[in-house]
């Protein structure tokens, strides 16, 4: 059957009936120690996307070891006593030989911070800043890791997998959540209990310090060598006033640079453990066999003694604007946040149809400051409801010629349309099957069905699969009106402006490609040189399509590359067309 008919067809019947849209059968189970097993039987596929979900992220660290849960995505792959080492009794008294070094070389530390308030030294990073002590310390400590590494077996962990047979093991920390995946062979379905198990059970933190050196440095890539990365940090941190989303998920720097083994290991303790952990399972098995071989192998795992805490910090009431302006080695945008509900709040599914409403080729941002006033080059709209709290973001990059403040101006005409003209009825129910649609690709494999019932499970619950799309199908222009007259006001609202850093650029450069990073910048010109060969405009379309149907995936802010690929595309299809 034609895939455009097919999603056509499931889009009206899923208009017709909401109850049946995108129902996934989620087998769920409970160990006795705690772990909770989704299971989604499918044998289209001899494969399986196993993985699980810890409901700890950033929103749950604390000032002084932020970076922590993003720091322990790294350290789960660092083995066991029998992955990754030759000698696993020396390797452990070489790790408890390192703590007692850094121990002391952290009373050090502390003197050097006290030198600095004193106005003593400028920079502790200097090593002509380190003092004696300290310069002896490390010298002991560099000696620890060399005889260290002699003893460790890089990757082995992975290799396990890929051997097997394996593909795709990855893992991501987000403000709520730490998730660990990989794709493994129907048939080695005991091999991913045996290895997952075994590192919720023996972990080793070989290497901590070394990790946590290459954490500082991803920092460095991600934050603070991109355009508007450190910006971006700023502004998130002036727009929450009390939340622990404040904070930044990779760590302000300070901390990352001295979390201790120590509050690395309590970190641990407290959140991975089974009461806090899901396992889930997509694919080619039989629920009743799987849970018999998860039990053997996760039972092993003793439940754990403390529940974490709940956040019980909430977010007050915003009463005045905020803004902030900052010059950068990009073009002149605009960026604006509203703070809106959480994750399964009535509120929420308004506001993601007002999303769909606003983002998009299609949508009114797109069609009224790109095509229409002609104020901007690009738009994007953001509904984001997570675990605790929620946010709205808006933002667009103005046309030469143009300043942020007329593309803010024209997003707030946009905005007003919202609050004082109801969606008309046609237009509400092109964004829903838009949806359906969207619905409807994320079910045609296991990953992306594991992906939905992951990231569902670990922000709140995972019936929200189930649930969420009935309840966006019911979802009136009233609602929509509502909504944007409640959350989309001055006093909710926090503006970032940003111009172009003088001096940025070269003469002749194009404006799109300033201030990306020295790695973002042959991809993009390769990708130019292609666009320049390319005469084939359905080839062209496809390929657009392509990109605008798989989203920003995550914070629009640092979707600059993938934006300015769209826009390239798009462009090279509007030359082509007009010859």
């Amino acid at each position: 059957m034609n895939v455009l008919r097919l999603c056509a067809g499931l889009s009206l019947l899923v208009a017709a009936c909401p109850a049946m849209a995108q129902q996934i059968p989620v087998v769920e189970r409970h160990l006795p120690n705690g772990f909770k097993l989704l299971m989604v039987e499918r044998h289209e596929e001899p494969r399986i996307a196993g993985g699980w979900v810890v409901k700890a992220g950033s929103v749950n660290e604390r000032l002084g070891i932020t970076g922590i849960a993003h720091l322990f995505e790294h350290m789960m792959f660092k083995g066991t006593p029998t992955l990754g080492t030759k000698d696993a009794a020396r390797d452990l008294e070489l790790i408890a030989a390192q703590e007692r070094v850094r121990n002391a070389m952290r009373q050090e530390e502390a003197a050097m911070r006290a030198a600095l308030r004193r106005g003593e030294i400028a920079d502790l990073t200097r090593p002509e800043n380190f003092t004696p002590r300290y310069r002896e310390l490390e010298a002991e400590f560099r000696k620890l890791v060399d005889e260290q590494r002699t003893l460790l077996v890089k990757n082995e962990f992975d290799r396990v997998y890929t051997t097997a047979g394996a593909s795709g093991m990855n893992a991501f920390t987000s403000e709520d959540m730490t998730g660990y995946f990989i794709n493994v062979p129907a048939n080695k379905l005991e091999l991913w209990c045996w290895m997952e198990s075994e590192r919720l059970l023996r972990p080793v933190f070989r290497e901590f310090y070394a990790e946590r050196d290459v954490v500082y440095e991803e920092r460095r890539m991600r934050v603070e060598s991109t355009p508007i990365g450190k910006f971006a940090e700023e502004f998130n941190a002036v727009f929450w006033d009390a939340h622990p989303y404040m904070w930044p998920v990779i760590g302000w720097p300070s901390d990352v640079a001295n979390i201790s083994k120590k509050e690395a290991d309590d970190f641990y303790a407290l959140y991975y453990q089974p009461q806090n952990i899901t396992l889930i399972l997509v694919g080619d098995f039989k629920p009743d066999d799987a849970e018999a071989m998860v039990q053997r192998y996760f039972g092993r795992i003793p439940a754990g003694t403390q529940a974490p805490p709940e956040i019980i910090t909430r977010e007050p009431d915003q009463v005045a604007e905020k803004r902030i302006y900052a010059e950068a080695e990009t073009n002149p945008q605009v960026d604006i946040l509203w703070k809106t509900v959480a994750f399964r709040h009535k509120d929420s599914y308004p506001l993601d149809v007002l999303q769909l409403l606003l983002s998009g080729r299609t949508g009114r941002l797109y069609k009224g400051l790109v095509l229409g006033s002609e104020v901007a080059t690009d738009t994007y709209a953001q509904q984001d409801s997570r675990k605790w709290a929620g946010l709205f973001n808006i933002g667009g990059e103005a046309k030469d010629g143009k300043t942020p403040e007329d593309v803010e101006q024209a997003i707030y005409g946009e905005l007003e349309r919202l609050k004082h003209e109801p969606v008309p009825p046609e237009e509400l129910q092109k964004v829903k099957n838009q949806f359906a649609a969207f619905e409807y690709r994320k079910l045609t494999a296991n990953f992306p069905i594991f992906l939905q019932v992951l990231q569902n499970e670990g922000t709140g619950d995972w019936r929200e699969v189930n649930e969420a799309a009935a309840k966006l199908q019911a979802v009136t222009a009233e609602d929509v009106q509502r909504v944007a007259r409640q959350y989309f006001t001055k006093e909710s609202r926090a503006v970032a402006i940003y111009t172009r850093k003088a001096g940025s650029g070269s003469p002749g450069e194009d404006p799109d490609l300033v201030g990306l990073s020295a790695e973002q910048r042959p991809v993009v010109q390769r990708i130019l040189q292609a666009l320049n060969a390319e005469s084939d405009v359905t080839r062209l379309k496809q390929s657009l399509e392509q990109m605008l149907s798989q989203g920003d995936g995550g914070d629009p802010k640092r979707q600059q590359l993938q934006r300015i690929i769209q826009k390239k595309v798009t462009a090279r299809i509007a030359e082509l067309e007009k010859k």
